[in-house]
């Protein structure tokens, strides 16, 4: 059976840099399209019944602003 993962992520310490985007195998992060109270475009959720828990994303965000947990 796969892996599933809840996604959060911490809206106003992202300073827009996507690279969680690119690290993304299923695709499902992408820029807000509102800004956060330092001007930047966070990243949001597009798919999160997607997402497989790989820790792509928590793995390369520099500022330490998603957190992955796994689903049983």
């Amino acid at each position: 059976m796969a892996r599933k993962g809840k996604i959060v992520i911490d809206g106003e310490q992202c300073k827009g840099c996507y690279l969680c985007t690119r690290s993304c195998p299923q695709k499902i992060l992408e820029p807000d399209t509102e800004i956060n109270a330092s001007g930047s475009y966070p990243v949001k959720i597009t798919n999160e019944e997607k997402c497989i828990a790989c820790g792509n994303c928590y793995e390369v965000c520099p500022d330490v602003c998603i957190e992955i947990y796994e689903i049983a």
